[in-house]
């Protein structure tokens, strides 16, 4: 199964808010916990192994285009 890039939700800011809402009243734990559980289910939904490399391939790369990474810091 190829991965489908392009957009393809009926109702795209239902759904954006239904994603806020999620988050709505947690702190930096419980959302990066509850953004976790939604992947996994929806890994779990989608099932093949190539599609959701190709996600996580691009995933990753969209989040290194879009946030510069920090210099490392040596240890003094």
């Amino acid at each position: 199964m190829k991965l489908d890039t392009q957009l393809n939700l009926t109702r795209p800011d239902d759904f954006y808010e239904a994603l806020i809402d999620m988050h709505r009243d947690l702190n930096d734990a419980q959302s990066q916990s509850a953004n976790a559980q939604l992947i996994l289910l929806l890994a779990n939904h989608i099932g093949d192994q190539a599609t959701l490399a190709e996600a996580i391939g691009l995933a990753r790369e969209a989040a290194l285009e879009a946030v510069p990474s920090l210099p490392h810091r040596c240890a003094a």
